[in-house]
């Protein structure tokens, strides 16, 4: 600072910055979350410890420390930190940042952290305009980026970079983010009790960003007396507490509910369900599973298109994550409730296991068994087979059961949706095999 003056306007900033600014973490020891990224040896860990200049992609979900890493990369090694927005900057702002870096380089030696949020949102010639600098290593650059940098940042620019992968913080991370803010000096400083149901409720509604919960818990912080309780929190972020526990009965009751009502087709009463346990909190992955469960389990051969629609809502949670994954949630439980319904197949697996546990099994007939190994033709193994893709329509009449079940009846479809035409095909199929 120069003056009296000077440091009485920068703590009168601090004053007014927001908690989740405040709370910023002064070094790596003191980041939450990203393990991975952290320990001894690690590429972020060199670069703060060896304090190389180097240039990082940090792509991960909103709320997971990607600008809080590159301000203590800054803090921790003393280096000049310069913040560009892809949002509103272009080549020009780039270019002036760059030679004052380069200036800055060639006077003093010190080096500048060159930080690029929402990276993904610069064109070509923006990202362009950073590979000098990368190249030369006059700056330290790092890009953060919500998107996938693979589609969204160009190749010579990404192989110059190292890319570092942030996941979602844990329920125990965004829990630790708030009993430090709520106990630190910068944060609430313990002027507030934070009641345990409190806590609870703004892990949930963070949704692995601790960003968020600070933002609430400061919104909250401002409306309470003496202690930040669910009401307070509810009051302040407009957003009702979701009684949900799920490891307890409201977990199982929700959750039969929910595929109660798929069963019914009633696509209005599943989404609300669904969207119960996506707003407490529920991991989406439980709920994808429960669905694509439930496309054999309920619907099966009705339509056989459920269980692929279902999968694909599975894969593209897992590849999304929250809260656009619910979009393919919301898809695949209209599906599963609108479809036609049968429970076809899991009757017939579990009448077939029903089978096998009495210990009616059966030989395999010996047409059917392997015949690959040396000696098996000696046994009779693979005698008599006939090659069905041999004959009209793919179809030969031959043994396939063991003889002790060959009039044993597992599968019994129904006429619902597209089964119809499957009954029709088995039962054609089934009276021909068995000579009937």
């Amino acid at each position: 600072m120069d003056s009296l003056f000077d440091a009485a306007a920068e703590e009168a900033r601090r004053g007014h910055e927001p908690l989740a600014v405040r709370m910023r973490p002064r070094g790596l020891d003191e980041v939450i979350g990203q393990r991975h990224l952290l320990g001894p040896g690690t590429p972020l860990r060199r670069l703060v410890e060896a304090e190389a200049p180097m240039s990082l992609f940090l792509w991960g979900p909103p709320g997971t420390g990607k600008t809080t890493l590159a301000y203590v990369v800054a803090g921790v090694t003393e280096r000049r930190f310069v913040e560009v927005s892809a949002v509103s900057a272009g080549v020009k702002e780039v270019r002036a940042a760059i030679e004052q870096a380069r200036r800055e380089l060639g006077m003093s030696g010190r080096q500048t952290v060159l930080f690029v949020d929402e990276v993904h949102r610069f064109n070509k010639a923006q990202q362009d305009a950073l590979l000098p600098a990368v190249e030369n290593r006059w700056v330290t650059f790092i890009g953060a980026t919500t998107e996938n940098p693979f589609f969204s940042v160009i190749s010579p620019l990404l192989s110059r970079s190292l890319l570092l992968t942030l996941e979602s913080l844990s329920e125990e991370d965004v829990r630790g983010v708030l009993e430090r803010a709520v106990a630190d000096p910068r944060g609430l400083d313990g002027r507030l009790r934070l009641a345990p149901e409190a806590t609870d409720h703004l892990v949930r509604l963070a949704g692995g960003d601790a960003r968020r919960s600070l933002t609430y818990l400061e919104a909250a912080a401002l409306i309470a007396e003496d202690e930040i309780t669910v009401e307070v929190v509810e009051r302040a972020v407009d957003k009702a507490a979701v009684r949900y526990d799920r490891q307890g009965d409201q977990h199982y009751d929700v959750v039969s509910a929910f595929i109660k009502s798929m069963r019914g087709s009633d696509a209005d009463a599943a989404l609300h369900y669904l969207a119960r346990m996506v707003e407490a909190g529920e991991d989406p992955r439980f709920i994808a599973r429960r669905i694509v469960i439930f496309a054999s389990e309920d619907v099966g051969m009705a339509d056989p298109t459920c269980l692929q629609v279902a999968v694909a809502a599975a894969q593209a949670v897992e590849f999304i994550g929250l809260p656009e994954g619910r979009l393919n949630l919301a898809q695949a439980v209209v599906h599963c409730a609108l479809a036609p319904k049968s429970n076809a197949v899991i009757t017939a697996i579990d009448a077939a296991a029903q089978d096998v546990r009495r210990g009616d099994i059966g030989q395999v007939p010996a047409h059917l068994r392997d015949a690959h190994y040396p000696g098996a033709r000696g046994l009779g193994h693979g005698e008599g087979y006939r090659y069905p893709h041999d004959f009209e329509h793919g179809l030969v009449r031959q043994d396939y059961a063991p003889a002790e079940l060959r009039e044993r009846r597992y599968y019994r479809p129904t006429t619902h949706g597209a089964e119809a035409a499957f009954a029709d095909r088995w039962s054609r199929i089934r009276a021909f095999l068995r000579g009937q």
